[in-house]
């Protein structure tokens, strides 16, 4: 069994115009009610991915890579087709999000690890490594209010990525910290990698899909373009976008891309 399948994928998003209270937003998340016709936020998708494999998704702003992911997460249902994930899936999405404010460093990694599916005894044996991970020394028994957002997101990467996934999750989280963290993170993904675990990673940096993956899929408005090894595939993506500046006006791909909501059908393909 793959450790991820998706057969025939799509998803459709509801098409909000104007500006709407963040509440209003999130209760319309990755649903098609509310007012406008909805559109494909991924539409017809089919790819498998084996167990131990690495691969990237690639595409331009609007394209479903996220709607991808949280599919893969669990975050939702797709409209159309099915969606299989064998194991453990850790998310490593929006770092930090489900912390709390009023409890302290401690007590957000236990109950952040207990949400991924780790038991207290084994959070326990865990606890001194996350914190030597996360670089956050003594405040580890502080309110977590009184953290930096840089400390939050350290010490949520350390947790999730000590929670021993199955298909691990990354979107564009991985510029975190300083330099000297961001090693620690690539060494730690890599480490995950030759223990046979499952990645599926968004990035905008080729080097760096390049270094962490073996394969690639490529959506462009919804849409799989193409699926096949890492080099193929970004050479295929990089002569698309150049072609598309290329015949694209500068000011007016900018006001078209400001203009149209994220993911429209109407904005140039490259």
């Amino acid at each position: 069994m793959p450790a991820v399948e998706f057969r025939n994928v799509s998803k459709l998003f509801a098409r909000h115009k104007g500006q709407m209270l963040l509440r209003t937003r999130l209760k319309n998340w990755l649903s098609a009610a509310g007012g406008d016709p909805p559109f494909y936020a991924l539409r017809d998708v089919s790819f498998r991915i084996e167990r131990g494999e690495s691969v990237a998704v690639v595409g331009s702003n609007g394209a479903g890579k996220s709607t991808l992911l949280g599919l893969v997460a669990g975050l939702a249902e797709p409209d159309e087709g099915s969606v299989r994930v064998a194991g453990r899936v850790v998310p490593l999405l929006e770092l930090g999000a489900g912390f709390h404010p009023d409890l302290t460093g401690a007590e957000n990694v236990y109950v952040n690890a207990a949400l991924q599916g780790l038991s207290r005894k084994r959070t326990r044996e865990l606890f001194d490594e996350i914190v030597a991970f996360a670089g956050v020394g003594d405040f580890i028994h502080e309110l977590l209010r009184t953290y930096s957002s840089g400390m939050i997101v350290r010490l949520a990467f350390a947790v999730a990525a000590h929670t021993d996934p199955d298909v691990l999750l990354i979107d564009e989280v991985l510029a975190v910290g300083d330099r000297d963290f961001q090693a620690k993170c690539f060494d730690r993904i890599r480490r995950l990698r030759a223990e046979g675990k499952t990645l599926l990673s968004v990035s905008h940096a080729p080097a760096l899909v390049k270094s962490l993956c073996d394969r690639a899929i490529w959506l462009d408005h919804g849409r799989l373009i193409l699926n096949g090894p890492v080099d193929e595939v970004l050479e295929a993506y990089c002569e698309g976008l150049e072609a598309f500046r290329a015949r694209t006006p500068p000011a007016a791909a900018a006001e078209q891309a400001i203009q149209a909501p994220l993911g429209d059908p109407s904005l140039p393909r490259p």
